[in-house]
Order: C-alpha cells, then structure tokens, then sequence
C-alpha cells in the first residue's frame, strides 16, 4: 500500500510536490474508502484511490512521471541512460529531461517514497545529481540514499555510509554488522549505482531487498500517457494461429458493451507477440473469425479492454495502479463502477489503490470521493512552478473551508479551490478575421 510520494526540481515541480495516500487528520465520511493496515501495532488508514484535477499544462502528468522515473531507476539499479526508448515517458531512459528546465544551476532531483509490504513499513529516499535540464555531459551521482524500516534507519548513504542495527529486518540479514564489511560496502559505492539494489543486496539482504523489487515490478503499476498505451498479452509457450479469449475481461467488456461476439488475444505466424481482436462466429461454417480490435471496436472499448486486467490485478494483489488520463474516452459510469470496486471493503481485501488524473468534473463529488482523496495541480503565472495541494487542506472552518457535502464542482468551476485557467479563444478569431478584413 502506497503511504506517500514526493519529488522535487522534477520537470514543473521546483519545489517538494508532497502526493499523501495516509488519511488527513479530522476528515470524516466515506470510511469505506480507506485501507486499514496495522504495522508493529499502530493502525496505518490509507487511501483507497486519488484524483486529480487541474488545467492543461499543470504538471499532472509530471507527478505520475516522476513516479514512473523513480520506479524505473531502482528497477535498473543505476541513474545512467538507457538504450530502452519510452515512448510514453522518455524521461525513463534519459535523465536528463528530469530537472526543473527553469533552474540553469543543476539542483539535484529528489525522490522519497514510503509503502507498507508483507508488514513493514518501508521509506525509501534518494537524491540524485544529474546536471541541469538538457545536459547531457554532466558527471552523474547520487548525494543521498536512505532506507527505513518501521521508523529504524537500515542505511544511510550520502559521502560516506551509515549502516543501522537491522532490528526492523533482523529475519532478513545474511551478514551481521561489522565494520570490515561497511568499508568493503563503502569502497565499492559507485557514484552512479544504488546501494540498495548493489551493495545492500550482495552483502547484507538480498531477500529483503527482493521484497523491495517486487513490490516495484509487480504493485507499482504506473501507466503515463495512457490515452497511447497499449496492453500486450504474451504467453509462455504461445499456440501459433490460436485464440485466447480471457473470461474474466471478455464478461467485463460484454457488461462495457463490446459490439463483436467476444475479444480476444491472437496470435499470428509471424509474429512473436499477440494481437487485440473482435471475435466472430462464421456463420457458414461456424469457425471463428477474428478481426482486428481497431477496425471493428470504438477507441473507447479498446482502451478499456487494455486497461480493465490492470484493474483485475491490482485488486488480486494489493497493487497500487497509477494511470494517467485514466478516463480518456471511457464512460464516466463504467470509471465509476471501477472506483467502487476500489472503496468496496468486501471486493478489495488486499488493500488495492487507484490513483489517477482527469479533467472530468463528475468525480468532484462528496459522495464519491473524500476531501483528502482530491487533489489539485496549479501552475504559477509568474514562476511557471507547480504546486500540488489536497482540498482537505482547506480545512473546515473560515471563508476558505471545505465543509463536508459542499458542491465541490460548483466550487471549482468558480475559482474557490485555484487549479483551473480561463480560456478565451475569441481574440485570436477576432484577429484573423480583423486581418481578411484588411487585406
């Protein structure tokens, strides 16, 4: 379960961007929603799913990429460049678009993170030197890496490294404390490697640090510029020439409205991996015929189709699933079907969370969301910085307070909560017209 994400000098964010999953302290209603997990006797409350909402150009998508970029970094255990191109976020492979493209001193880029797993608590920190925005020649390193457990500092790495007593992951070490063993760690730091994913690893917990990887790989799903994702189905020993038709997802894409008689996943001869596809019954000869999704399916279903198994996993497994433009081209019922399924205490036994952000103002909703659940990205005019804030940091009392069951769309749409621009074309008609005018 995902407590906390932040990040700071990332892209639009020159300043901390503090993304809270825990519950807001007096925030009431809605109880539902909230995962309760007890860690060393203490009650952790948090939250099932966050939207969040602000112009074009806010920074949104910036807080969901400095996730995806965190995620992949400790995926591949170094801040050097990969040859892996990320279409979706090409910040994934190459660092140097990280930085604040304001800032021409090259601050480093800060990342702190802290989820619970198989009953700890973990809070993972790191700040980085990639050089400024663009750079591509500046000696990269990282200045400061800190992993606690349950409040107990495991390491501390910044010039010189700091090893706790390992109580919090006693079950865990293979080798005890000695100061041999931290210099040998120490001298083989490498400036541009984790020593979580290196050093920590080889020499004091590689089951631990594999509990860590997991949750990364397989409970951190972070999916940018969903609106181009595409989800591919690949199978150990695929059938060539076969159809596989998953029944789970095809009886929720007959329940969305899918036009053909069944979706599937096919794949060709000469083709290693498989292929979104209507499925029909020929009638002549009761074979079936499968078509391609996108010659015969609304944008809409597809993107569906490809995101609904995330969903299915991240409620199987206690993920956490962070999609940007989640409700790009998809009905605001069937999105609303799927966060009930996130709040619904029955359904999501393993604490599954949904984090995503839209422009649709239908969520702004007392009955649907809870004030700690909403968030808001603003860019300031005048520094081009993004700011990200909760609404229940309004609090409840004064002019500015945001009192439980107020019309929060009301609100927003008239400036009270900030993170929304007038947009006026009208000058820009008037211009050209004013030019054909002339001429």
């Amino acid at each position: 379960m995902l407590l906390e994400f932040k990040t700071k000098n990332f892209k639009s964010f020159s300043e901390e961007a503090d993304l809270l999953m825990t519950a807001a302290p007096k925030q009431k209603g809605l109880d539902y929603s909230l995962c309760r997990e007890k860690i060393k006797s203490k009650e952790i409350r948090g939250l099932s799913t966050s939207v969040l909402y602000g112009p074009n150009a806010s920074g949104k998508t910036n807080i969901i990429g400095a996730m995806d970029v965190l995620r992949a970094i400790v995926m591949r255990g170094n801040i050097r460049n990969t040859e892996e191109q990320m279409m979706q976020n090409p910040a994934v492979a190459n660092l140097e678009l990280i930085p604040n493209n304001q800032d021409d001193e090259g601050k480093p880029v800060e990342f702190m993170i802290e989820f619970t797993e198989a009953g700890y608590r973990i809070r993972y920190e790191l700040i980085i030197y990639v050089g400024a925005f663009l750079e591509t020649e500046a000696k990269r390193r990282v200045l400061k890496e800190t992993l606690m457990v349950n409040g107990e500092m495991v390491f501390e790495r910044n010039e010189h490294l700091k090893v706790g007593t390992f109580k919090s992951i006693n079950n865990h070490v293979q080798n005890r404390l000695d100061d041999n063993l931290r210099d040998i760690a120490e001298r083989g730091l490498n400036p541009e490697e984790l020593f979580l994913v290196n050093g920590f690893r080889l020499i004091y917990s590689g089951s631990f640090v594999k509990l860590i990887m997991d949750w990364f790989v397989n409970k951190f799903m972070v999916i940018c510029r969903a609106d181009s994702m595409q989800l591919i189905k690949r199978f150990s020993d695929p059938q060539k020439k076969t159809v596989y038709v998953e029944k789970t997802t095809n009886d929720a894409a007959k329940i969305f409205g899918i036009n053909s008689n069944a979706i599937g996943y096919v794949v060709a001869d000469d083709e290693s991996e498989t292929r979104l596809c209507s499925i029909f019954k020929n009638l002549k000869n009761e074979n079936n015929v499968a078509i391609a999704a996108e010659v015969f399916e609304s944008y809409g279903t597809i993107r569906f189709i490809t995101l609904f198994p995330l969903v299915i996993k991240a409620i199987l497994t206690g993920a956490v699933l962070i999609v940007d433009e989640f409700d790009a081209s998809i009905h605001p019922m069937a999105l609303n079907s799927i966060i009930n399924v996130f709040h619904n205490d029955d359904v999501n036994v393993k604490h599954a969370q949904l984090i995503f952000n839209t422009h649709n103002p239908i969520f702004l909703n007392s009955n649907i969301f809870r004030r700690d659940e909403i968030k808001f990205v603003e860019r300031e005019e005048e520094t081009n910085n993004s700011i990200l804030y909760a609404l229940s940091d309004f609090g409840t009392t004064g002019d500015k307070g945001v009192r439980q069951h107020e019309d929060y769309m009301k609100n927003y749409f008239i400036g009270r909560y900030g993170a929304i621009k007038d947009i006026d074309f009208t000058t820009i008609f008037e211009e050209l017209l004013a030019g054909e005018v002339a001429e």
